[in-house]
């Protein structure tokens, strides 16, 4: 009489890992999509992921790329967690038939995740050129995903695995290439040092021109990057005109006029920041906040406000 195999400890495991992988990932992207909805700073050891999220590739479709993320995530942990619900003796034929669709899903979502996260790799090494945590961080969760995926069961042909996971491959990054070079871009114009700037395309008034100067007269500065898109966000609330009036400050040594050592003897760690009184306000501020905090005394009838995000 032969003896039936112990089922291995992996087997018996790999769905509440995915879960609690999947779970991590979620809370960590909804994190991240709230900070960039909300315009404020990621905590975060390092510039990097202020740059990252302030990034032009940290949106699509006008949304938060975290926020694809986080959805991503959560499916994976919904797929993972769904079989283990039925566990009664009638659900027994269902829990079957779920767990092998989930687990091919799984597998497919699994790969489609490490090839997006390895050209935001990508990205971040050769195109954005910073240090993110939470993008690493992110990316070895992906990995750990898929790891999970394929040691959690007993595949039965490992060869048709192994081609399914190439044809999903190729189709993500079509896909991720098709989604990037499709994005919508801003009007942009060349600086003369060679950098892509974005063009302000909103009017000034009256009111956004006499706040613009009085906020150079007190000695305001903002503090940005020219790849910010929420420091553009600020120069659009102010107008072609008006945002040649006040005082900004380059950080970015590749940007036009950089002043990088005044940035860092001002402890600017998030773009744009505005030093006004010798307070730091980080995000995009409202004319009203900087009136507010300026001390401004004139006409407030501003026509601009902050975009959706």
């Amino acid at each position: 009489m032969s003896r039936r195999r112990p089922v291995p400890w992996i087997h018996r495991w790999s769905r509440p890992l995915i879960g609690a992988v999947a779970l991590i990932g979620a809370l960590g992207t909804a994190y991240l999509t709230v900070v960039k909805l909300t315009g404020g700073s990621a905590a975060c050891p390092t510039s990097g992921c202020e740059q990252v999220l302030s990034s032009p590739y940290a949106t699509v479709f006008g949304l938060p790329l975290t926020l694809f993320g986080f959805l991503a995530y959560a499916g994976m942990g919904v797929m993972a967690i769904a079989p283990l619900a039925l566990n009664s003796d009638p659900q027994k034929e269902a829990r079957s038939k779920l767990e092998g669709w989930t687990w091919l899903l799984l597998f497919a979502g699994a790969v489609a995740m490490v090839v997006f996260s390895a050209y935001l790799m990508y990205l971040l090494a050769f195109k954005i050129q910073a240090l993110c945590l939470y993008c690493l961080a992110s990316a070895l969760l992906t990995v750990t995903l898929l790891v999970l995926t394929v040691i959690g069961r007993k595949w039965r042909d490992i060869g048709q695995l192994f081609f399914t996971a190439i044809v999903i491959g190729m189709i993500a990054l079509i896909a991720t290439l098709g989604v990037y070079a499709q994005a919508s871009n801003p009007t942009t114009a060349t600086s003369g040092s060679g950098s892509t700037v974005v063009e302000i395309t909103t009017d000034s008034g009256p009111a956004e021109i006499a706040l613009a100067q009085h906020l150079k007269q007190v000695g305001a500065k903002m503090y940005g990057a020219w790849w910010c898109p929420h420091c553009h966000d600020q120069k659009q609330l102010f107008g072609k005109t008006a945002a040649r009036e006040f005082t900004y400050i380059e950080c970015d040594p590749r940007g036009v006029n950089p002043q990088p050592k005044a940035c860092q003897v001002a402890k600017i760690e998030s773009y744009p920041s505005w030093e006004i009184n010798g307070k730091l306000y980080t995000g995009t501020q409202s004319l009203e906040e900087l009136a507010q905090a300026s001390g401004y005394q004139g006409p407030r009838n501003f026509s601009n406000y902050i975009p959706a995000s």
